[in-house]
């Protein structure tokens, strides 16, 4: 079980970074 907890934390993580990629890159269009 520890497992699975640990790879719902990289999906977390990933979406994390994913939307903080998002916003820098609304941040140099305006």
């Amino acid at each position: 079980m520890g497992s699975v907890i640990k790879k719902r934390r990289k999906k977390m993580s990933k979406q994390k970074h994913r939307k903080l990629l998002k916003r820098t890159r609304w941040q140099r269009k305006h």
